[in-house]
């Protein structure tokens, strides 16, 4: 059985920055990771996060089209975890723990919750553990995803 890991929101807007082809290319290499291996799962949060950031941030916006398109062939395949009482508990366990903010506390959560191993993202520190948790920036280099 591979290990779980989970992809923050920023690895999903990287994937579409054409500035920084080196960040946009690992990006990808995670997200095709995820989806065809299986192994990568990403909570509500961050579909929300991204859809919001694609349609008001990116160089070219999308439209509500391409949001459609974009959240079934990717985003929905590795949404698997979702909002419950028991997740926001554990983020504000995570919170009092790190002293991350919420929103960041609610991905760590998110991540714990769907058995995932490593979470990557470049917003926390990297190499830092929590919960059973390790946080990767799969950014930094020589660091493979």
């Amino acid at each position: 059985m591979s290990v779980k890991f989970f992809l923050d929101t920023n690895i999903f807007v990287y994937s579409f920055d054409s500035r920084n082809p080196a960040k946009q290319k690992k990006a990808q290499a995670l997200i095709d990771k995820a989806l065809t291996g299986h192994v990568g799962l990403v909570s509500y949060q961050v579909v929300q996060e991204f859809l919001h950031v694609a349609m008001r941030k990116f160089e070219k916006p999308f439209s509500p089209q391409e949001c459609r398109a974009y959240l079934d062939q990717v985003l929905s395949p590795l949404c698997d975890v979702l909002p419950s009482m028991n997740l926001y508990r554990q983020a504000l366990d995570v919170k009092e723990e790190s002293g991350f903010g919420f929103y960041d506390s609610l991905i760590v959560a998110s991540a714990v919750q769907g058995g995932c191993k490593t979470l990557y993202t470049e917003d926390l520190q990297n190499g830092q553990s929590i919960a059973g948790l390790t946080i990767q920036n799969p950014f930094l280099q020589d660091r493979e995803p």
